[in-house]
């Protein structure tokens, strides 16, 4: 047998063995999980072993930091679509975020295939009166590109800060061949959640744009 063949057999040979390794593995955390199915102290035992399982026996290493928010996050995603986990940055910026206040630039951003993009300035925001606009793509924050793996979290945490510090954003923009730099100057950006206005005299309108801790006030204050 040449080496070229051994070689070959040598590759067939451990696939193989990986393959009946994560049978055994399925097989064994399998039989764990259907005797813990009425139990959830027995559930937790399961958990654990199938974590220390694929720490041990998984092809790649992996982190059990990660590991475990995505065990968390499948968990939380059984109960109702409108049920989600936040990890301890999500909480802060929901909190900035009900709060209606914050040190930023006024832009309203989203993502997109993995990039930043801005779904609107706030009127009379520095962000606003720089002329972005919507549909323009966020590309770096300073001097930090936001790549795909950044997350829009990470992307809005950079882009809010102290009032009167600045920053300089680089954006993509359709009808630009070359990309656009904004110097702003973070304010403190007030964030109105309700807006009303009355037509002909006695028809009102009423908009909620979001839930805030003074939303209920404003809409009183409003009617």
């Amino acid at each position: 047998m040449n080496q070229k063949t051994i070689r070959r057999v040598g590759i067939v040979f451990s696939v193989f063995t990986v393959g009946i390794l994560t049978s055994v593995l399925f097989i064994k955390i399998w039989g764990s999980a259907v005797s813990a199915q009425d139990d959830p102290y027995e559930g937790l035992k399961v958990f654990t072993e199938v974590l220390s399982a694929i720490q041990k026996s998984y092809v790649e290493p992996v982190k059990s930091k990660e590991l475990i928010e995505g065990a968390i996050n499948g968990m939380v995603g059984t109960l109702d679509p409108h049920s989600s986990y936040m990890p301890p940055d999500m909480y802060k910026e929901s909190q900035i975020d009900t709060k209606g206040e914050f040190g930023g630039l006024g832009l309203q951003v989203g993502a997109k295939d993995g990039r930043v993009v801005v779904i609107a300035p706030i009127e009379g925001t520095p962000a606003d009166r720089a002329g972005i606009l919507a549909g323009d793509i966020i590309i770096q924050v300073d001097e930090q590109v936001l790549a795909k793996e950044v997350g829009l979290m990470e992307a809005v945490h950079r882009m809010r800060g102290p009032k009167g510090t600045r920053v300089v954003l680089t954006i993509e923009r359709e009808d630009h061949k070359t990309p656009l730099t904004f110097e702003l100057v973070r304010e403190t950006i007030v964030v109105q959640s309700v807006k009303s206005k009355v037509f002909d005299g006695e028809i009102g309108y009423v908009r909620i744009t979001q839930f805030q801790e003074q939303t209920a006030h404003d809409l009183a204050a409003s009617s």
